[in-house]
C-alpha cells in the first residue's frame, strides 16, 4: 500500500480550523467543569444531607452513564421534552461539562479528605471559620495532591471533545472525516490526526508530571 499525504497537505487550512475548534472546546469545557466539579465537591463534602445525597447521586450516575450517551441527549432528547434548542457547539459544552464535573468532584472530594484531620482539629481551635479552613488550610494542600488527577482529567477533556463530531460540531475529527470522505485516504487523514492529538496530549502530560514533582512537597502533611 502506497501512502499519499497530498489530500492532508491540500487541506491544512480546513483541518486547521478543526483544530481550532477542537482546542477551544476543551478549554471552555475544562474551566467550566472545574468550576462546578468544586462546588459539587464542597457540597457532597460539606453540605446538609439532602443536597449530599443529590450530588451523590448526580455523581454516580455521570460515572455511570457513557459520555456518548449524555451527549446526544442533551442534544436531541431535551429539546423534544423542553422545547429549548442547542447549537452542536455549545451542546458539546453542556454534555462534557455535566459529564466531567462529575469525576472533578470525586477528585477534589478525595484530595480534602485525604489531608488528616488533625489540622481541621487544630484550625477550629485556634478559631478559623470553616470557610477559612478550606481556603487557607485545605485547599492549598489538596489543590498540589490533586494534580496528577487533574492532568488525567484535562487529557480526558481533550480526547472526549473527538466525540462531539456526532452531532457535526466541526472540531478535527468531523473535519478529519470529511477530507477522508473526499479523498479516500482515511489511513493517512487519520494517522495525521493521531499525530495531532498525541502532539497535543504528551506535553500537557508531561508538563503536569513535572509540576506536581516540583510542587508535590507543599502537599504533604
Amino acid at each position: 500500500m502506497e501512502f499519499d499525504f497530498a489530500p492532508v497537505l491540500e487541506s491544512w487550512r480546513f483541518l486547521l480550523s478543526g483544530l481550532w475548534v477542537t482546542l477551544l472546546l476543551s478549554v471552555i469545557c475544562a474551566a467550566c467543569s472545574l468550576v462546578l466539579g468544586a462546588a459539587v465537591g464542597l457540597g457532597r463534602i460539606y453540605g446538609p444531607r439532602p443536597v449530599r445525597a443529590v450530588l451523590t447521586f448526580y455523581i454516580d450516575s455521570m460515572r455511570a452513564i457513557p459520555v456518548l450517551v449524555v451527549l446526544v441527549w442533551i442534544y436531541f432528547a431535551v429539546p423534544i421534552l423542553s422545547g429549548v434548542t442547542f447549537d452542536p457547539f455549545w451542546a458539546a459544552v453542556l454534555a462534557l461539562t455535566i459529564h466531567l464535573a462529575a469525576y472533578a468532584a470525586e477528585i477534589l472530594r478525595a484530595g480534602i479528605e485525604s489531608i488528616r484531620p488533625g489540622q481541621v482539629r487544630a484550625a477550629l481551635a485556634l478559631g478559623m471559620s470553616r470557610p477559612q479552613i478550606i481556603r487557607r488550610i485545605l485547599l492549598p494542600q489538596a489543590v498540589v495532591r490533586m494534580l496528577p488527577a487533574f492532568g488525567s482529567l484535562l487529557s480526558l477533556t481533550i480526547k472526549d471533545t473527538a466525540i462531539a463530531t456526532v452531532i457535526a460540531v466541526p472540531e478535527l475529527m468531523r473535519r478529519a472525516e470529511a477530507v477522508a470522505a473526499s479523498s479516500f485516504r482515511g489511513a493517512e487523514v487519520f494517522t495525521v490526526v493521531m499525530l495531532i492529538y498525541f502532539l497535543i496530549l504528551f506535553p500537557v502530560t508531561r508538563l503536569v508530571d513535572m509540576a506536581y514533582k516540583r510542587y508535590a512537597h507543599l502537599g504533604r502533611s
